[in-house]
This record gives C-alpha cells, sequence and structure tokens, in this order.
C-alpha cells in the first residue's frame, strides 16, 4: 500500500471515527434533553398542584380593647369586618351599633342606637344583618355598609349603618307584645320574621316587598300567622333564607315548619338532633342556607340537609365533625362550605363539609370567647372575650380539595345518596365545588377501552395478513395509505364524529346492529365459497390478492344494512328504535356516545397500532417460517404458533402505543361526546375524558384558584397514566422478547 494510499484510509478513518462520536453525542444529548423535559413537566406540575394539599394556617395578629359608645359592652349580636380587613363593627343587644379601625387599634370610628326599648335581638345567618324586636311588638332591621372612594388616590372606607326595610320599624306583631325570642331572613325584596311574644305565642310575619311602578320605592305587605304546635320551652328560632324552613329548637328536638306558603304553616316533622352522648347548644346555617349545622357541648358538630327519600325530602343527617372540646361559637365561612368552632378550653377547629375534613385544630383562643367572626375573604378571624378583641390571620386557600372529596363517594347538598361528581362551577356565589376526579378518570379509561375494542382487531388482523399472506406489489400500496391515515388531524376526524356519524348512528340504530352481525358472517360465507370453488377459477387470482375480492362484499353488505334499516325498525321498534331502547329497555341513549367515540378514536388509534404491528410480523425471520412449513406445518399453524408468538414483543407495544393514544386523545372525545362525566358503561352513553376537561375547563379557571390547580392535578393523573401504561407495556414486551429471542 502506497503512502498516499495508508494517508487516505488514516483520513477517512478518523472522518468516520468523528462522525461516530458526533453521533454518539448527539443521540445521547438528545435522550437526556427528553428525560429533563418529562422531568421538568412532572416537577412544574407537582408545584402547580402541592398548594391545595397544605393545611391551613392561622397566626396571631392584633390583640386590643374596644372602646364602647353606651356605658356598658353589653352581649355582642353580630360581629364583622369589611373585605380589606380595615374597618370591624359590633352590633350588641341593646341597640348599639360601634364601627372600630384595625389600623388604629381598635379606635371607635362610627357609633349608632336605636330607638326604643329593646327586648329581643337576632342576625340574619347568611348575610350582615341584625334584627332589634322592641317592647311594642315592631322590628327594627340594620345592617352595615362601606362606601369606598378614592381621594387624592388614596383609599378611603367610610362606615354606614343600613336600613334595608326603611327606617321605621316594621310591625310584627299588631297585639303590639314584647318580642323575646327573634330570627329573621331575607329573600330579595321579602323579609320574614319570627318571635315568640312575652306571652309564649309564636308568631310569623312575612313582609312582601312589592316596588311602586311611580316612586320606585318597595312596599312592603306583612302578613301574620301564629305558628302552630310549638313546644313549652323554645332554645332558638332559625329561619332559612330561602324563606321555606323554620326550626324551632326545644332542647334537644328540632321542630321543622315548612312556611313557603305563609297561610299554610305546618309542622312537617320533629328530629332529636343532638349528638351520642351530648346536648344541642346551638344551631346554625351553613353558607347558602341548605345546611343545617347542630353544635352540641361535647364538641360535636353535626351537618344536616334535605334529601328525596321514597318520594319525599326530609332533613337527614349527613357527617359529623368533632372539636376539641364544647362548642360555645360557631360561624360559617362566607361563600364556602367551611366553618370555625371556638370551644370552652379556648380550641379553635376549622373545618370543611364537603371533604369531611377538619383543616386547623390549636388552642389559640382564651377561655370566655363571647363572640367569633369571619372575613368576607376568609382571610381573618375576630375573636371577643369581653372588651378584649384578638385577630388571626388565616391561609386556607383551598379548603374543599381533599384526597377523600377527590377519589371518593361525596355526598353532596341536594344528593340523595354519597355520588362521584365532576362540576367546577355554577351560577351561584354558595355553590358546593364538586372536584371529584373519578368520573373523568373513568371517562378517560372508558374511551381508551371503546377505541381499542374498535381497532386492535382490524389493525392487527390488518397488520398479520398485510405482512404475513398480502403480496409483495399489494403491501407496497396498502401500508403507507394505512400509515399516512395517521396524518389526519384529529379536529377533523372529531368534527366529522360530532356532525355527521352521530346523527347518522342515531337514525340508524338497526342498521348498524345488522352491520355488526351481517359483515363477519358475509365474510365467512364469501371465505366457505371461495374455498369450494373450482382450482381454475381460485388460480385466476394472483396469490395475495384475493383481499381485494372483499371490497364489493363489504360495501355490499354496509349498504344493505343501512337500507334496511327503517324497514327493521318500523317492523320490530314502532318506527323508534332510541325510544325502545329507553321506555322498554330502560337504556339511556346520548347521541354524542362511547360508541361514536369508540369508531372515531379508533380509527385514529388504527394507523397506530398496524404500523407497528405489521413491522413487527414482517420482521419475522424467513429461516423460522421456512423452517416450520418444511417440518409439516401448516401456513395457519405456522402463523399462530411461531410469527405471532415471535412478533409477540412488537405487537404488544404496538397495542401499548394505541393505548397511550387513546389515553392522551383530546379533540375527537371533546367534539364526539357530550362531555357529561357521568360513570356508566353503556356504550349508547358519553363521557368526560381528562383531557378533554382540561381543554374545556382550563381557558375558564381562575389562575391559583382550586379549581385552576385541580386541573393541573387532573394532567398530573392523566401523566402518571400514561407513565404507568407505558412501563408496564415496557416491562411486559422485555419479558416476551427474552421469552421468545431464542427461536
Amino acid at each position: 500500500m502506497s503512502t498516499e494510499t495508508q494517508t487516505l484510509a488514516l483520513s477517512g478513518s478518523r472522518r468516520r471515527w468523528f462522525k461516530d462520536r458526533l453521533a454518539h453525542i448527539g443521540v445521547t444529548t438528545g435522550g437526556i434533553l427528553v428525560l429533563v423535559a418529562l422531568l421538568l413537566i412532572f416537577f412544574y406540575l407537582l408545584y402547580v398542584v402541592k398548594p391545595i394539599f397544605d393545611g391551613a394556617r392561622v397566626e396571631p395578629g392584633q390583640q386590643f380593647s374596644l372602646a364602647v359608645s353606651g356605658t356598658e359592652m353589653g352581649n355582642t349580636a353580630l360581629l364583622g369586618i369589611e373585605e380589606q380587613n380595615e374597618l370591624m363593627y359590633r352590633f350588641n343587644d341593646r341597640g348599639e351599633v360601634n364601627f372600630y379601625s384595625l389600623p388604629e387599634k381598635g379606635k371607635l370610628v362610627y357609633s349608632l342606637k336605636v330607638e326604643g326599648e329593646v327586648t329581643s335581638v337576632a342576625r340574619s345567618m347568611t348575610d350582615k344583618m341584625v334584627a332589634y324586636g322592641l317592647n311594642d311588638g315592631r322590628l327594627m332591621v340594620l345592617s352595615p355598609r362601606f362606601n369606598v372612594s378614592y381621594p387624592d388616590n388614596v383609599r378611603t372606607i367610610e362606615p354606614k349603618v343600613d336600613f334595608p326595610f326603611g327606617e321605621q320599624p316594621l310591625v310584627l306583631d299588631e297585639q303590639q307584645r314584647p318580642l323575646r325570642q327573634l330570627t329573621i331572613a331575607r329573600n330579595g325584596d321579602d323579609l320574614a320574621a319570627a318571635a315568640l311574644t312575652d306571652d309564649g305565642t309564636g308568631i310569623l310575619t312575612r313582609f312582601a316587598g312589592k316596588e311602586n311602578f311611580i316612586t320606585g320605592e318597595i312596599e312592603l305587605k306583612p302578613t301574620q300567622v301564629t305558628i302552630p304546635a310549638l313546644p313549652e320551652q323554645v332554645d332558638q328560632l332559625l329561619l332559612t333564607p330561602n324563606l321555606r324552613f323554620l326550626f324551632a329548637r326545644s332542647h334537644n328536638d328540632v321542630y321543622v315548619y315548612d312556611v313557603r306558603n305563609i297561610n299554610k304553616v305546618r309542622l312537617r316533622n320533629v328530629l332529636a338532633m343532638n349528638a351520642a352522648g351530648g346536648n344541642i347548644s346551638s344551631l346554625s346555617l351553613l353558607s347558602g342556607g341548605n345546611s343545617l349545622l347542630v353544635a352540641n357541648d361535647n364538641g360535636k358538630v353535626s351537618q344536616w340537609f334535605e334529601v328525596t327519600r321514597d318520594g319525599k325530602r326530609e332533613f337527614t343527617f349527613i357527617r359529623e365533625f368533632e372539636a376539641n372540646g364544647a362548642i360555645t361559637q360557631i360561624a360559617s365561612e362566607v361563600n364556602r362550605k367551611g366553618f370555625v368552632t371556638v370551644s370552652s378550653n379556648g380550641s379553635l377547629d376549622i373545618f370543611h363539609t364537603t371533604g369531611g375534613s377538619r383543616l386547623f385544630s390549636d388552642k389559640l383562643a382564651g377561655d370566655g370567647v363571647s363572640a367569633l367572626a369571619i372575613s368576607p375573604r376568609n382571610s381573618m378571624l375576630l375573636l371577643l372575650n369581653g372588651n378584649q378583641l384578638s385577630t388571626f390571620h388565616v391561609e386556607n386557600e383551598h379548603p374543599e380539595v381533599t384526597w377523600r372529596a377527590m377519589w371518593t363517594k361525596v355526598w353532596y347538598e341536594g344528593y340523595s345518596e354519597p355520588q362521584y361528581v365532576w362540576q367546577s362551577t355554577s351560577g351561584s356565589s354558595d355553590f358546593e365545588s364538586k372536584l371529584s376526579l373519578v368520573p373523568i378518570s373513568f371517562g378517560t379509561l372508558k374511551a381508551a377501552f371503546y377505541a381499542l375494542l374498535f381497532a386492535v382487531p382490524i389493525a392487527i388482523a390488518g397488520a398479520v395478513y398485510t405482512a404475513y399472506f398480502m403480496s409483495p406489489g399489494l403491501r407496497k400500496v396498502v401500508k403507507p395509505t394505512v400509515e399516512i391515515m395517521e396524518a389526519l388531524p384529529t379536529v377533523i376526524l372529531g368534527f366529522l364524529a360530532g356532525l355527521w356519524l352521530a346523527p347518522l348512528i342515531e337514525t340508524h340504530l338497526p342498521g348498524i346492529a345488522i352491520l355488526l352481525v351481517m359483515l363477519p358472517v358475509s365474510i365467512l360465507l364469501m371465505a366457505f365459497g371461495w374455498h369450494h370453488l373450482p382450482k381454475q377459477i381460485r388460480n385466476a387470482v394472483p396469490e395475495g390478492w384475493q383481499c381485494v375480492l372483499l371490497l364489493p362484499l363489504v360495501v355490499l353488505v354496509g349498504w344493505m344494512s343501512f337500507a334496511f334499516s327503517p324497514m327493521v325498525e318500523n317492523m320490530f321498534f314502532g318506527g323508534n328504535a332510541r325510544g325502545f331502547l329507553t321506555n322498554e329497555l330502560g337504556i339511556g341513549f346520548d347521541q354524542r356516545n362511547s360508541l361514536v367515540v369508540g369508531i372515531a378514536m379508533g380509527f385514529a388509534v388504527i394507523p397506530t397500532i398496524f404500523s407497528i404491528a405489521e413491522d413487527a410480523v414482517f420482521s419475522v425471520p424467513r429461516h423460522l417460517t421456512n423452517g416450520s412449513l418444511a417440518l409439516g406445518a401448516t401456513t395457519w399453524q405456522t402463523l399462530t404458533r411461531v410469527v405471532m408468538l415471535t412478533a409477540s414483543p412488537g405487537i404488544f407495544s404496538a397495542v401499548m402505543m394505541g393505548l397511550g393514544r387513546a389515553v392522551g386523545e383530546t379533540m375527537i372525545v371533546l367534539m364526539a361526546t357530550g362531555n357529561t362525566p357521568v360513570m356508566d358503561l353503556s356504550i349508547f352513553n358519553g363521557m368526560r375524558t381528562l383531557a378533554a376537561n382540561i381543554a374545556v375547563e382550563m381557558p375558564e379557571a381562575e389562575v391559583n384558584s382550586s379549581h385552576y390547580r385541580v386541573l393541573f392535578l387532573a394532567a398530573f393523573v392523566l401523566f402518571v397514566f400514561t407513565f404507568m401504561f407505558n412501563t408496564v407495556a415496557e416491562f411486559v414486551r422485555q419479558r416476551l422478547r427474552d421469552k421468545y429471542s431464542s427461536m
């Protein structure tokens, strides 16, 4: 070898070595970057999700003495604070209203005294409103108001007292008897008040508000009735804000009155609501007024609301919470289903009803707390002990999100039993968030199941035939054609499924059933007939091209199935197959259902499974098949006992790849289902998947809200699903490869 040749050889070796190293570094770097990207996604999802599982935190704030406008403090009727946590107010049982500045350590900034002799006081349980009962049977209703202005770009909050039903007292008792027990509730322009008079008579007056079309003022028309069947001793009266129920507590018995029709007030039932081993200390309403909270002297609080049983609605015990001591004060959160209790031993407990959880418990309060209040944004607590006020800063952003609320059945307000429900928003500010991930996780698996049920048999059978039986010339056309189907945008498939396929299936249900039966039967019959044709005819078709003869048969059977569908529907189903399913068989039918999703998403998954499975079957070494045939095995025996076993790792990988594609699919399930998060395996009902749920609700979710973070948790669950499927797939594939690699 000449020197020049050696130099060229060495130069070529160095170039090859450099290219190999460069390719090695590039592939390694790409793999590492993929892993880093996956880890970044994983940890970012955890970063967004983590705050929803943080417990509540309560930190002590200011502590100071309150000045009084009169000679004595009196008992607190209502304690509260405005949204900015700067001004607080206190209504006492003597008709005095005082406003204090928190930044100025309790400086008295405004006060007012109700005229007349106050004999009773009550506060509304769901809005900041106080009513004073006077000794002449009249009623005075007040509420705090804060006017916010910005002179010279400085926020100024001015406290005032509103008279929502006029500055003149309302006549509650026409006989002008002193009012001893009192409760009020407001619903729009209507006001209801129930009271016990000095002689023990129970009266209920409803003031119906009607706008005067001339002056625009609200005019109140009172209707007074006597409350029937009241017990001799009444410890507490309580009206619901929808003016539907009146509760009268006597010891441990609660009398439930239906007061919807003021002229037909009736006692519905009497319930013993005390907890085991305890006595009722007070009744309160949860935000929205649909749930009754029953506090007991043994530290237990029970939740009750109306439940439909056997066609009747009645108040039912739902769940129980336990505080660390006898409960002396209880307050409900604003616009949330939580509440706070203070016990006689100074324990402060925060609960949330949806998750049935205690979020915080600590001895932060002193003995003898006389009043408790929560700020409108649920970020501050006020505790009053004598004239000593203590403030506490609260961090409790996501109380409704717990593992129990997301993964177990929850008994929501108004439901007849515990259920899995996803319903994240509503038009009501008192809405109880229902953030169970079970229905949408179930919907994800359901959609993937029906898609694979449609796609796997077709894709694998087609891959086996294409790789093993089809002629090379036809395979060169079929395989690229099927693979190019994968390039179809899923939004187009979803569009066609929702607007064309779903109505087609609905109007041709019998035809679909006929097609599912007749198509395989007709193919088998044709194969049987082909097998018995003379050899001269069979040999006229080139080897591997026989499948082309099935195309006219498939088209003919499909056309005939749909053509005969109306006749079969009229003959056997009275012209309405959908109505027959619903009315006779009790099977619900949604136009956009699992059948539509299975076909549409199966169509999208088929190319993935087909391509990988076909490559696996085609890659089986020829010496294995030739050896099997040489030993006398038939073509079918060789396929089932040699080829399929050898290709099983690749076929399994193909199926798992299709499963991963189906689980993560968004646009098809978004457009081809009703997006109803129901748990029903029926093929005629729809579903909502994790991916579709994220696509639908993420644009509307408030950033950093519980809803927003739970959607990220749904994305994390989807990530875990695909990771688990891929891990299992790789494990099984390796086992199959090790088992059959020696063949």
